[in-house]
């Protein structure tokens, strides 16, 4: 039998919550870096929340193309220390985050506070695609209605 791992899509995907909770049955994987937090925040809203301490707004940069949201960070060396540094731990590596967005949902904007990057996340279904309502008619009133496909043309 062979099973299939989703962690890997769940992570880095937003708007696809019903799908993959219907799918899901894999364990989470270890996150790689930086490490980040994807919430739900109302019916339709979204926030990808990403830890970013020790990169300032410069050293960010948010792109949203298509249905992907990349998020990029290079921090700037300085050679502003006063002295050696005797053990770093502090990561300031360059990272590269990309996550797929499903259909519609749209980026909002973006906030830095206190070493997390929050990005707020939107699905605008246009009124075209929503669902809605068909009433049902008498059978006997009802005329079928039909489209000349060659006057169209």
């Amino acid at each position: 039998m062979r099973t299939f791992d989703l962690a890997p899509l769940y992570r880095s995907t937003v708007g696809f919550d019903r799908l993959f909770s219907m799918l899901d049955g894999g364990s989470e994987a270890t996150p790689g870096y930086p490490p980040y937090n994807i919430e739900r925040t109302g019916d339709n809203q979204y926030r990808v929340t990403v830890a970013v301490a020790g990169f300032g707004e410069n050293d960010l940069s948010i792109e949203a193309k298509e249905n992907t949201l990349t998020i990029k960070g290079s921090k700037q060396t300085h050679s502003e220390q006063n002295g050696e540094v005797l053990y770093q731990g502090i990561a300031a590596r360059a990272f590269e985050r990309v996550f797929q967005l499903a259909d519609y949902v749209q980026v909002k904007n973006a906030a830095l506070e206190n070493g997390l990057l929050h990005v707020e996340l939107v699905r605008e279904i246009p009124e075209a695609k929503k669902a809605r309502q068909i009433p049902i008619g008498n059978g006997g009133n009802a005329k079928p209605q039909v489209v000349d496909t060659k006057a169209a043309a």
